[in-house]
């Protein structure tokens, strides 16, 4: 067995999908079949395929790999750090009343064989509340016996009434509410009417799924001759023989749905009971599948669970699980920082190492002289400066991003040093500040913040672009994908929408028309839509990333997924600047007063926005300046001459400068 394991765990280390086959003979393999030797293994591998090799003589096992079952390993570990219990699923009861509740309202995003759309909707009908129930959807929730599952969800509702088809059935059909929904069911069948033995049983299971119609002539006669033994009608016999070979063509391996029952038993409780952990696995075990980081980031905040960015004194390798505090309810997830693009796994763990050995970074310029530059180089610290992970040391994105190359240069003269055993003129207890020494750098506005973060996360983290568009969204009616997709489930088929373009890319239909698949961000996740030749021709250019959009969709339910077609396409910052009437700023009395570089900059953010007359256009406003009350006087408000340019996305360029406040629309 230890052999056995050994080959299976180099098949799987090389194999593109998680599964093996092994065959065992009474002698060695190569008498029996030819063989040949994959230059990826050291496991031989037979020549004769599966059916082959049994017809020679072979025992043929298969064995599966689950990526779910180290999640649950990962999970159990996080539960064990963070709440001091060690969990034990192999005797975990199968009753618990939390994870019961959460099937019943199919929350099963991430949940082992349970979280497709289809499968949910089956959930909520069927409100499960026994372990077998969710054996029975393993087995029927597949093209086929699927049809069988109103049928199985009536029944157990007392919607409609249980046929047992005979009396000698009801002990094997008692479970399943008379629906026959497993191979073992079909054999005992066999056993228990007609008298087979169970070998006979599974002869006659395979002859059913094969449609052997020779051997199923015989075996019918067989059958009703066996069960009028039995005392059963010849009538009632042929009848259930026939039903019988209808569900055996497409019946399931009970003990096949019950291990993977299991298993999505376990995920479901780690989710209902431990949430955090159970995200905070998942997400590992995906870190490199944006699509899935992002789901699972919705999912955890729909459940109030905060995602929190990653951070070189906060993240690890993985993603960790923070406990809730006195204040919240609820606890958080960190990003890892291994999740992130453009940097590898070595270069976080020698960060995550050091700040272990050493203790927490106090400053950029501590990080900067522990860092080893062998193992993180200039491209890994930029992904790190703008997703965000320095935060705790420098909140300005933008000056430790315009830094990278002082900052290695920094790392490389104290790694120098201190290889030759040179004390640095300003090392120990000395102010790090002087000794790395920053440019200046303007700080980011929060669209140009975001889509950084976007670059070096794959998704967003602190907030999303469309937040600063929040309420002139609501003016326009837009609504959010998540809505959307809710209401396709009962027929809903035209929305308007708001994303930020992701992704784009262009094809050629067989008649040679151009269209596009698109990817779309909004707060609620990632969609996609499709853009036709007309629609594709007239928006083309509002297809680069970064760009947000409102788009009218047409959309239509294909079983897990929602499709979607772009009836128009048009830019949201003009269908907002329609909206707005003009902007109201807000400024710091105290940062007024001193005069000097904030009015500077603040004249200079106002030039940038003024239009020339004439161009009195869609997003063109007033700009009025709110000085705030101080002492006894009145608040002042200056309304200023000329029309500017209102966008949200200037908006953000304002709420930047020295000296204001808070931006508003009106």
């Amino acid at each position: 067995l230890l052999e056995i394991s050994n080959k299976l765990e180099g098949l799987y280390r090389h194999a593109s999908t998680h599964a093996a086959g092994i065959v065992i003979g009474d002698r060695p393999l190569d008498e029996l079949v030819p063989l040949y030797r994959d230059p990826r293994s050291d496991a031989p591998v037979t020549q004769f395929n599966w059916k082959m090799v049994e017809a020679a003589g072979l025992v043929k096992f298969d064995f599966l790999g689950l990526k779910t079952l180290t999640v649950l390993q990962k999970a159990v570990e996080l539960i064990r750090i963070g709440h001091g219990v060690t969990i034990d699923l192999a005797t975990t009861p199968l009753d618990d009343p939390e994870t019961y509740k959460l099937l019943a309202r199919a929350d099963t995003v991430g949940v082992f064989q349970l979280e497709s759309t289809g499968m949910r909707e089956s959930l909520k009908r069927l409100k499960p509340d026994r372990f077998e129930d969710i054996i029975a959807m393993v087995a029927l929730y597949r093209p086929g016996p699927m049809d069988n599952i109103p049928t199985y969800i009536n029944r157990k509702h007392g919607e409609e009434p249980v046929d047992c088809l005979h009396e000698l059935l009801e002990p094997i059909l008692k479970e399943t509410y008379g629906v026959i929904i497993y191979q073992e069911q079909v054999m005992q069948i066999a056993q228990v009417m007609a008298g087979y033995t169970l070998g006979d049983a599974d002869i006659l299971r395979r002859a059913m799924g094969k449609k052997d119609k020779r051997e199923m002539a015989k075996q019918r006669a067989r059958f009703v001759d066996g069960a009028m033994e039995n005392g059963v009608r010849k009538t009632d016999a042929a009848f259930i023989f026939e039903l019988v070979d209808k569900f055996a063509g497409y019946g399931f391996n009970k003990s096949h749905a019950a291990a993977y029952a299991l298993v999505s038993y376990h995920t479901a409780y780690l989710k209902a009971n431990y949430r955090e952990e159970f995200l905070a696995a998942s997400m590992t075990l995906d870190m490199q599948n944006t699509d899935k980081l992002a789901q699972f980031s919705a999912e955890a905040k729909r459940s109030g669970i905060a995602v929190l960015p990653p951070c070189v004194n906060a993240s690890g390798v993985d993603f960790s699980a923070e406990l809730p505090n006195k204040a919240k309810k609820r606890g958080a997830i960190r990003y890892s920082l291994a999740a992130l693009k453009n940097i590898g796994t070595s270069a976080v763990a020698s960060i995550v190492a050091e700040r272990e050995a050493t203790g927490a970074y106090s400053s950029l310029s501590d990080f900067a002289r522990r860092l080893s530059t062998k193992a993180v180089n200039k491209r890994a610290l930029e992904t790190l400066s703008a997703a965000g992970a320095f935060d705790a040391l420098e909140p300005n994105r933008a000056l430790v991003h315009g830094n990278v190359e002082t900052v290695l240069a920094f790392a490389n003269r104290c790694e120098r040093n201190s290889t030759q055993g040179i004390n640095d003129l300003f090392g120990g207890d000395g102010d790090e500040g002087d000794r790395l020494a920053l440019r200046p750098k303007p700080a980011w506005t929060a669209m140009e913040k975001l889509q950084a973060e976007f670059d070096a996360v794959g998704l967003f983290l602190s907030g999303h672009p469309l937040d600063q568009y929040a309420r002139v969204l609501d003016k326009l009616g837009v609504k959010k994908f998540s809505d959307f997709e809710a209401e396709t489930d009962v027929g809903s088929t035209n929305g308007r929408l708001a994303g930020i373009v992701v992704s784009a890319r262009e094809r050629r239909s067989q008649r040679g028309n151009k269209f596009a698949f698109a990817m779309f961000s909004d707060v609620s996740g990632q969609f996609e839509a499709v853009l036709f030749s007309d629609t594709l021709a007239q928006a083309s250019e509002l297809l680069e990333p970064g760009t947000p959009v409102l788009l009218r969709v047409e959309a239509e339910r294909d079983g897990e997924t929602v499709k979607m077609r772009v009836q128009n396409l048009e830019s949201l910052d003009a269908a907002a600047a329609l909206a707005v009437k003009g902007l109201r700023v807000v400024l710091d009395n105290a940062a007024v007063a001193k005069g000097g570089n904030v009015l500077h900059q603040l004249k200079q953010a106002l030039q940038a926005h003024r239009l020339e007359p004439g161009q009195n256009g869609p997003g063109s406003g007033e700009i009025c300046l709110l000085l705030p009350a101080s002492d006894d006087h009145n608040d002042i408000e200056f309304h200023l001459q000329g029309r500017y340019d209102v966008s949200p996305t200037h908006l953000g360029r304002l709420e930047a400068a020295d000296g204001v406040v808070e931006v508003t629309e009106f």
